[in-house]
């Protein structure tokens, strides 16, 4: 590798040239990303949206290239300079988490050679699932100078005999949107493939981007891996997030929970600017949480403004790939003017024509509303403009927390995984298909992963074990004997069956069964969960991709339907949505509610002002905490007796305190409870009265959180379904075959049985106690909940006995009864409360 020479321009002149003959200058961060790379760093560039980061994380390392094509070799007949010879293998390695996203970013990093005239010798290429056999079969033998890739598809590249003489020569790895792999499964594969490619290639650079990171140091560290001092570029580039909102008009009725926002339709529709065909005239993504909320928005949309049909969009992860791909060109070129979406369009795309952004219902986070935020006017130095919408008078106190919080500079942090075995299972199956591996030699390299670097060699050779014999209780079934060592001690896989399945189910992302949803006639419109279409009946209507359709029959894992006409609200509801607030949210929410309960409605911010009806109410009803104060509410109804306490610290919390206090109340004196929690509290109802000088500084004591967890909750029934993503991510399961995918159940009853002979015969079983712990981690938030039971140890908790419940409590009754009441009973109910309220 080379390094920069004091004085030396480490883009070169050609480079540099091309980057100030397209008008630009370039910023500070950009020339100390360069200069970073030159010198033979690794590091992180953490910048806003839009700033520029690709071309400082790219130009310097492709010139080094091209200085590498043009060099003079030392003979005695030198090459000629500017030889014609292409450049040998892979240099840069571009990885994304999004594989949609591949093609404009491989666009993007041709650009400057394509200008050059250098085509012909440096070339880009992706290499993802949509990749097509014949390019794969290829790119097996030689792999481009540049390539653009995910973490699925490196991995897979690993996996391959020859990947020693693949990734020889690579001198650059850059891993984008490094804040959405970090803190997932899929980050810490990432880390391991980053690890097995500096074995490789030790003079390797790594440089990772984003734009939402709190803890930069950590985050820099796991892309730079252990042992190395990354470098970190930064830059304070105006991009101001310009925050407002759609607001209910004075006096229209507007929910107090609950609802996906439809009464806010005609509000949106109004407030979207049209040109002169009646179109809407500025370009438009419209983003919601999930997508069923998606589904039924664009419907609502549509519905309200027919004319916009033809200039308007439905985009998420469920449709299919080729309907996505006309989406984003259409809001490249203009000729779509609204798309709603979900997270599917938050990451990577440039579409510089996007001006305006829309976030219905509350974003759950702050670096949420930043990352879609910095979709419009995607430019460096332009503002971005964000409109939010409430769907309920609880989010309008939501946005004007969010914000606060973006003002202060308030942002959350995501932590790498810590040592997940059923990932490193996986990665020593590639590695011994890779070439093969020597423990000691594979121990070391792994280690060097930031998620590892506390890994014990006790829990390495169990690993190991695990994947060599099946482990303790396994070991007498030959299919999971996948790795044996050679004559030298070399491990590799011994079976071809064993190297099929493992390439077929490499990956790290889990998730309820799917199955294709295409026509009668064979054309796909994407996918859609088992459980939803098991439920259906033939002749029966429901929307997807913004279509109304008949449901014809579910033929070998694919559901079969006809186009429909007319209108149904029948909408699949996909699992795994229904996100938290983070943590930095939540004392956003806490500062927002203190600020607004002191200030008069006109001298307030516009959604303080709109949610004045609720917040005089609640103060009438009972009080606003301040931001240092855990509220605790107690009311008698003819349901039982009621108690509310709300840290506003997010959902999966307060599910695990609602538990943990209910069982500790119940060990102080024997009671049931029925239990609920939204984000931002939760209610414990009993039969008898709950004496409230039971809410002890002892009571939310820290010290058994673990133990009292588990013991509050049916850990073993949430670790049996955990265990179901262990096991698949660790190769115990599979769920694709050669030629066929299996279905959940299938998937579910493999996982089950091998769970319960674990729990049986082998209670020590490393993978159970990770289940445990991911069950804690993920749906409890545990270390969150432990940081809550401080705050609430330390108090102060104020007491208030209310006669009804209040405009707080509200949404707890209505997450509790919900599921056991139509919706009209349950409208009517809520229509009573409020009118109580304002009596």
């Amino acid at each position: 590798m080379t390094t920069q020479t004091p004085g030396i321009d480490p883009l070169g002149p050609a480079l540099r040239g091309w980057f100030e003959s397209r008008g630009w200058s370039p910023y500070a961060f950009q020339e100390d990303a360069w200069r970073a790379q030159a010198a033979g760093h690794s590091g992180l560039i953490h910048v806003p949206t839009g700033a520029g980061k690709t071309y400082a994380a790219y130009l310097a390392s492709l010139a080094e290239v091209l200085e590498q094509l043009t060099a003079t070799k030392p003979a005695k007949k030198p090459a000629r300079t500017g030889s014609k010879k292409p450049a040998r293998g892979l240099k840069i390695l571009y990885v994304s988490p999004l594989r949609a996203v591949s093609r404009d970013i491989a666009l993007a990093l041709q650009q400057p050679i394509d200008d050059l005239g250098l085509s012909d010798r440096i070339s880009v290429e992706t290499r993802t699932g949509d990749t097509s056999s014949a390019v794969r079969s290829r790119q097996a033998r030689t792999l481009p100078t540049v390539l653009v890739t995910t973490p699925e598809s490196l991995t897979l590249l690993l996996a391959r005999a020859e990947c020693e003489k693949l990734f020889a020569g690579v001198q650059t790895v850059i891993v984008d949107e490094w804040h959405e792999l970090l803190s997932t499964k899929r980050g810490t594969q990432t880390e391991l493939a980053l690890a097995r490619i500096r074995g490789i290639a030790p003079n390797v650079r790594t440089w990772a981007m984003s734009a939402t990171l709190a803890n930069i140091e950590e985050a820099a560290s796991a892309a730079a891996g252990v042992g190395t001092a990354p470098a970190i570029v930064s830059a304070e580039i105006e991009r101001p997030i310009i925050i407002d909102s759609v607001l209910p008009a004075a006096g229209d009725p507007f929910p107090w929970a609950g609802h996906l926002g439809m009464t806010m339709v005609p509000r949106v529709v109004e407030s979207i600017p049209v040109d002169g065909q009646g179109l809407p005239a500025e370009s438009t993504l419209v983003f919601v949480n999930t997508r069923s909320q998606a589904e039924r928005w664009f419907g609502g949309l549509m519905l309200a403004r027919p004319a916009w049909e033809a200039a308007s969009a439905l985009h998420h992860g469920s449709i299919d790939r080729a309907e996505r791909e006309r989406v984003e060109g259409g809001l490249k070129d203009g000729s779509i003017r609204l798309v709603v979406a979900t997270s599917s369009l938050d990451l990577g795309v440039d579409f510089a024509p996007v001006e305006r952004v829309m976030q219905i219902g509350s974003p759950k986070g702050i670096a949420r509303v930043m990352q879609r935020a910095g979709r419009a006017s995607h430019r460096p130095g332009a503002s971005c403009r964000v409109t939010c919408v409430p769907t309920h008078a609880l989010e309008m106190i939501e946005i004007s927390a969010v914000r606060s919080a973006i003002a202060a500079g308030e942002i959350e942090a995501r932590s790498p995984e810590r040592s997940p075995l059923d990932v490193l299972s996986q990665h020593m199956v590639t590695r011994a298909l890779g070439g093969g591996f020597e423990p000691d030699a594979l121990f070391t390299e792994v280690r060097t992963a930031w998620s590892y670097r506390g890994l014990t060699r006790e829990d390495f050779d169990w690993t190991l074990d695990l994947v060599r014999r099946g482990g303790e209780t396994l070991r007498a079934y030959e299919e999971y004997r996948r790795v044996e060592p050679d004559e030298g001690g070399i491990f590799r896989v011994p079976a071809k069956r064993v190297a099929q399945m493992h390439r077929l189910n490499i990956g790290t992302i889990t998730g309820d069964g799917v199955v294709d949803i295409r026509f009668v006639n064979g054309r796909r419109l994407g996918v859609i969960e088992e459980d939803f279409v098991q439920q259906l009946r033939a002749g029966q209507k429901f929307v997807f991709a913004g279509r109304v359709l008949q449901f014809v029959r579910l033929d070998d894992m694919t559901a079969l339907v006809r186009a429909s006409s007319g209108r149904t609200n029948l909408t699949p509801i996909w699992s795994g949505t229904r996100l938290p607030i983070t943590e930095s949210l939540g004392e956003a929410v806490r500062n927002t509610l203190e600020r607004a309960r002191g200030v008069a409605a006109a001298e307030a911010e516009p959604e303080i002002a709109a949610a004045k009806p609720l917040i005089d109410a609640q103060s009438r009803l009972s009080r606003i905490p301040a931001a240092g104060e855990i509220l605790c509410e107690l009311c008698k109804t003819r349901e039982g007796h009621h108690l509310f306490l709300y840290p506003f610290d997010g959902r999966l919390v307060h599910g695990g305190l609602a538990a943990l206090l209910a069982l500790r109340l119940s060990r102080l004196r024997p009671a049931t409870f029925s239990l609920a929690s939204n984000d931002y509290g939760f209610e414990l109802l009993s039969p008898e009265p709950i004496d409230a000088a039971a809410l002890t500084p002892e009571l939310f004591d820290a010290a058994d959180l673990a133990s009292d967890a588990i013991e509050s909750v049916n850990l073993s029934a949430l670790a049996k379904g955990q265990f179901r993503e262990v096991a698949r991510v660790a190769g115990l399961v599979f769920q694709s075959y050669p030629g066929s995918r299996r279905s959940t159940r299938h998937l579910q009853s493999r996982a089950g049985l091998i769970y319960e002979v674990f729990e049986q015969f082998d209670p020590g079983n490393l993978l159970l106690h990770q289940a445990r712990r991911e069950v804690l981690d993920k749906r409890f938030e545990a270390s969150r909940m432990g940081r809550t039971l401080e705050r609430l140890r330390l108090g102060p908790i104020v007491i208030e006995h209310t006669e009804r419940p209040t405009p707080l409590s509200l949404p707890l009754i209505i997450e509790r009864v919900g599921g056991k009441l139509s919706s009209e009973q349950l409208a009517d109910r809520v229509a009573r409360m409020q009118a109580s309220w304002e009596a």
